[in-house]
């Protein structure tokens, strides 16, 4: 099982008044990257596959550590990030002021880049080393000496301590492939583990992310469970699927490019603190029966996010402070906060209300969970889902025993496949909605990664206002061949294991605006087109679906025709007489007269023309130059969808050619 630790609540919004549900910050977050340097760390493993590459576990390391650092620059600008390399033959431990700290030493970590905000030249720095060979000779080189792991959590504890003391989120993630540093060597092992409870006492969070050796798996009990704790210190009873535990993260049988994508995987999966939207509300089971539990906001939409302002009428750029006075419209008088009211329309009056008032008729109760009742899953439509639902998740901070009673009716509501119907006040004076709390099943990745916990989601349910009934519709019920035929079609272009992920389809131009923020603070060329992975595989789509979909074509021509000659014949308008050649010639001639202009009759051998004229235009590569009419004509002549704007058109006529 994968890591199952509870999202943090450090950032659990606490505020009086109702609040928009996107518009809180992240905590601060201290991460200081921890990796080992020895041979095998630094040998290129293996590659199995053709587009594989030899890397190193380090050198994978390294640009994990890099990519976090642009991640964060951009989404956490607040977050502090560090890379401390332990096991190397040279030693480097400095402090702000770029001195030794006083008489500190701890042999063999190089600390690379100091646990900080990052800086445009600190990624460089991280660049250089993970990309250039030199350097990294320079650096990477692995001591001849045992590491002792005392000394390595020792001096991560110094870091932490003089750099992110305040901090309420910290964390070191430890990156290796040796399982068992120490040996036989008690002494060491036993030093190891008191400062690993002196980092767990301070608060920091310890992560591991194994690899394994060559023909050799990591054995976390040869050490590591010394020191990385895995129960509850709260309720050591509890259900263990809601308890951490730590998975093999990235494998070594693979290549440079899978144990890079693994460790990023697993990497972001860890990286940041879930959003806490509420902290410790009770979910009630009845009177006097509560559990606390807390409230994350999981899925939220990503927006370019301005975090400050930048004034560039003086000699050098200048971040600009904003202030904001109320002014009276009338005098011009600087209007205090106190004098303001709030006010209503009502009856062609405006009725106003102090802000003790206004509260009080926003008061509905303290936050709470409150069961209802239960009802099977199958009674909620999909279409009921009409806002975002709340991820929750228990907490032993008010009521001991809350992990386990979750637990129980978790497993109990996903065994039977029902939910419970909630009466459901995230905050004070947030408006109360009647909600389902469905249980969700633990979600991992292609890598045995952790996507989404185990856990309970609150969907609010809409009221009778929020439905509105579907227009009626007049639909032909379509033939059993069609049907079938398109059956086929679908299922030749589902996505692999039918499921979409969300992930690995990035917003296009969110990111090609982070792409053009990265290339300007880190001297890099901009970019020329943006990557957009939304765009369709128009070209595998075809290999895979084409044949059936021209010939889920061909069967709706001919259901049609069938249909059409059911119809019976229109007998209430009587068909015009046939005129003469020379009454059509007179008419024409008087058409000319009046100066009206002649209508043009299309015969077969003006369709033979046009249909020259754009073969001799696809042989020249001029089909784009023809005309919307000659294009739509000729797609008519060998019924084909004369649908879409022009370059629709004009990629139909040249796959019609390449196709012959």
């Amino acid at each position: 099982m994968a890591d199952n630790n509870p999202p943090r609540d450090e950032d659990a919004v606490e505020e009086d008044e109702e609040i928009d549900e996107t518009s809180y910050k992240s905590v601060k977050d201290a991460v200081l990257f921890a990796i080992e340097v020895n041979e095998s760390m630094l040998t290129p493993r293996p590659s199995e596959s053709k587009k594989g590459t030899t890397e190193s576990p380090a050198t994978a390391a390294l640009k994990c550590a890099y990519n976090l650092m642009q991640q964060r620059i951009i989404s956490n600008p607040r977050d502090m990030i560090g890379v401390l390399l332990y096991g190397t033959e040279t030693s480097k431990f400095y402090d702000e002021d770029e001195n030794s700290r006083g008489d500190l030493s701890y042999p063999h970590c190089y600390l690379f880049t100091d646990l900080d905000v990052p800086a445009a030249d600190d990624v460089k720095e991280l660049r250089a080393l993970a990309e250039d060979e030199e350097k990294a000779k320079e650096i990477l080189v692995p001591s001849k000496e045992p590491m002792s792991m005392a000394n390595v959590l020792f001096c991560a504890n110094q870091i932490f301590t003089s750099k992110a003391a305040n901090f309420l989120s910290r964390r070191l993630f430890i990156i290796t492939d040796n399982d068992d540093p120490h040996g036989k060597d008690k002494t060491a092992r036993s030093a190891a583990t008191v400062r690993a409870k002196d980092l767990y006492d301070l608060g920091v969070i310890i992560e591991l992310f194994p690899i394994d050796r060559p023909g050799k798996e990591f054995d976390r009990s040869e050490f590591y469970d010394d020191i990385i704790y895995k129960a509850s210190p709260t309720d050591p009873e509890a259900s263990s699927a809601f308890l951490q535990d730590e998975t093999k993260i990235a494998s070594a049988g693979g290549d440079g490019i899978t144990l890079l994508n693994s460790l990023l995987s697993s990497i972001n999966s860890k990286s940041v603190p879930r959003r806490a939207l509420f902290s410790k509300v009770p979910l009630e089971f009845g009177p006097g029966f509560k559990i606390s539990v807390n409230g994350y906001l999981i899925f939220k939409r990503q927006e370019p996010a301005r975090s400050c302002y930048v004034w560039l009428g003086g000699e050098k750029p200048e971040i600009a402070k904003g202030v904001t006075t109320l002014i009276a419209d009338d005098t011009a008088r600087t209007v205090e906060k106190s004098e303001i009211r709030k006010a209503y329309k009502f009856g062609g009056e405006q009725v106003s209300f102090t802000a003790e008032e206004q509260q009080a008729l926003r008061n509905f109760g303290d936050p709470v969970i409150r069961i209802i009742g239960f009802k099977p899953l199958s009674a909620l439509p999909f279409w009921a889902n009409i806002k975002h639902p709340t991820f929750i998740y228990p907490t032993e901070d008010d009521f001991v025993g809350s992990i386990r009673v979750f637990s129980a009716l978790y497993q109990k509501l996903l065994k039977d496949g029902k939910m419970a119907l909630v009466w459901f006040i995230p905050r004070r004076n947030a408006a109360p909605v009647v909600a389902a709390m469905m249980p969700g099943p633990e979600r991992l990745d292609e890598s045995g990664v952790q996507k989404i916990p185990p856990g309970m989601w609150i969907v609010p349910l809409p009221f009778a206002d929020d439905i509105r009934q579907n227009p009626e519709t007049h639909l032909i019920v379509s033939p059993e061949s069609l049907i079938d035929q398109m059956r086929t079609v679908v299922q030749q272009l589902q996505l692999p294991k039918a499921q979409y992920d969300p992930q690995k389809y990035p917003n296009p131009a969110l990111q090609w605006h982070y792409r053009i923020l990265q290339a300007l603070a880190l001297d890099e060329d901009l970019p020329e087109k943006p990557e957009d992975k939304t765009i369709p595989r128009y070209r595998q789509i075809d290999k895979r679906a084409g044949e059936y979909v021209i010939s889920w074509g061909e069967e709706l021509e001919s259901q049609y025709r069938k249909i059409e000659t059911r119809q019976p014949k229109s007998t209430t308008l009587a068909k015009r007489p046939a005129k003469s050649a020379a009454t059509e010639d007179d008419e024409i001639a008087n058409a000319k007269g009046a100066g009206r202009p002649s209508k043009k009759i299309k015969t077969e051998s003006d369709g033979q023309a046009s249909a020259n004229e754009v073969k001799k235009a696809y042989e020249k590569g001029a089909i784009s130059k023809l005309t919307m009419p000659v294009l739509k004509d000729f797609l008519t002549a060998h019924h084909l969808s004369t649908s879409g704007k022009k370059a629709d058109l004009v990629d139909r006529v040249e796959e019609f050619f390449e196709s012959k």
